[in-house]
């Protein structure tokens, strides 16, 4: 029965996760022309729509009211920035808090917590009729992932303690975290398309409630009494200055760094150098699923045969995304670029896959087995490259081109992989004495810290 429900709650999380990266990515294909509805110049909006505006638009994106006044200066593509970053940012804001707040009240109240806050977001992006209504929904989506995707990754850590199994269901939930990135765009695009602009958002609000349900009543939080009984977590800030979750934190950040500043930018870089259509757009990113979910796999798999290679795999994942990048610029044609983003998406598999579990395993044997706080570290860690992404690389593809852009990515990648070396000797760490000075000093409290003292006795 506890291993069925962990397996079910295992479901819980992964839901969450790709309703979340869903959410994050469905309204790519959407927003520019949603603005522009609202601005009185998409679609067939009528005598609001200004001279030489498109008239060929969906029916259903006449339905858009002009609620937004015509950018001065055109300074659109800058909304539309801050717009996809301001989940990045308040995300990245919220995570100390939510980190210590899962800390000390459990993994399940936070997940339900951030599941309602996520269905309230997307709600509010199916009614939304202004630019500042879409801000404060993009927003509250930053606030419930700050806590379900950091309770939810926390979680199966905890639920699956041993090797290597915790590895497996790892990447199970990075799979979904791919899937919802990949697939998202153009789900809401058809939909936007055929079925009009609130659809897309209520079929995720719909899964994301079904998804809370399901939670409620496997784990329901005022029945989680055992967590007074685990001992109280390591402070966030004695996290952040242990050098190994430090180089750990670094690589996540700089692997996801090409992702984060591609998005915003190749598709008007393939317009003008390759004279992409929409579709091939549209479809830039979708391949690259499928080499993401290898990379998980073949990392699982190389992490249970050779688990203290796990720095190395994540070092092999940086030179191959280091390489990718470089490679994007020299690209001609539609089927040449999906060939680097491939690469890309599968060296950030290696790493993701490989160091989300040494997190949770230098926090067992260097600080307290309390998983809320370092997966918070690795939140920021993804949100510092995301919030930066929709703001910074147009800046930059501007002052200085598209192909420097992919060049400094690529080189930011290949140095840091050989700092990965520093964590070659972690999986010979033991348990550290400050987890047993406080279990035996306070003396076994339930039944939690009474298996965990006689762990570290033998």
């Amino acid at each position: 029965e506890a291993r069925r429900q962990r397996r079910l709650l295992l479901v819980v999380v992964c839901v969450a996760l790709l309703l979340d990266n869903m959410l994050y990515m469905v309204i790519v294909p959407i927003i520019p022309d949603y603005i522009a509805a609202m601005r009185g110049g998409g679609g067939t909006a009528g005598p609001a729509a200004p001279a030489g505006g498109n008239g060929s638009g969906g029916g259903n994106r006449s339905l858009l009211p002009a609620r937004y006044p015509p950018a001065a200066g055109g300074n659109e593509d800058v909304q539309i920035g801050v717009l996809f970053a301001s989940k990045a940012m308040l995300q990245l804001l919220v995570n100390p808090l939510s980190g210590t707040l899962i800390d000390r009240v459990g993994y399940e109240a936070p997940l339900l917590a951030g599941l309602a806050v996520m269905f309230l977001s997307t709600v509010t992006f199916a009614f939304a009729e202004n630019y500042a209504t879409l801000f404060a929904a993009r927003s509250l989506q930053g606030l419930g992932s700050a806590f379900a995707d950091t309770a939810g990754i926390a979680l199966i850590a905890d639920r699956y303690a041993e090797e290597p199994a915790r590895s497996r269901a790892l990447g199970t939930a990075l799979a979904c975290i791919s899937f919802g990135s990949l697939a998202a765009p153009p789900f809401g695009g058809v939909l936007y398309e055929f079925a009009g602009k609130r659809v897309p958002f209520l079929v995720l609000a719909c899964v994301c409630l079904l998804d809370g349900l399901l939670l409620l009543a496997l784990a329901p939080p005022c029945a989680a009494g055992a967590r007074a009984n685990m001992p109280v977590g390591t402070p966030i800030h004695r996290l952040m200055v242990d050098p190994y979750i430090a180089v750990v934190a670094g690589a996540l950040a700089t692997c996801n760094i090409p992702l984060a500043f591609l998005e915003p930018t190749i598709a008007n870089w393939m317009k003008e150098s390759m004279g992409a259509s929409e579709w091939e757009v549209g479809l830039t990113w979708l391949p690259a699923f499928f080499p993401h979910v290898l990379g998980v796999y073949v990392t699982v798999r190389l992490a249970t045969a050779y688990p203290h290679l796990q720095w190395f795999y994540g070092a092999l994942g940086m030179a191959i995304i280091g390489a990718s990048s470089c490679l994007v610029p020299a690209c001609r044609n539609f089927g040449q670029v999906i060939i680097p983003l491939c690469g890309i998406c599968f060296g950030i598999a290696l790493v993701d896959t490989a160091l989300l579990p040494t997190l949770a395993f230098l926090v067992d044997v260097r600080h307290v087995s309390v998983y809320g706080s370092v997966y918070a570290i690795a939140d920021i860690s993804y949100c510092v490259a995301y919030a930066l992404g929709p703001i910074v690389a147009g800046q930059i593809v501007h002052t200085m081109g598209f192909a420097q852009l992919n060049l400094g990515m690529g080189l930011a990648n290949v140095l840091y992989a050989p700092v990965l070396l520093f964590l070659k000797n972690v999986c010979q760490m033991k348990p550290s004495h400050s987890e047993r000075n406080i279990l035996l000093e306070e003396g076994p409290k339930g039944l939690y810290d009474t298996i965990k003292m006689e762990e570290r006795k033998g």
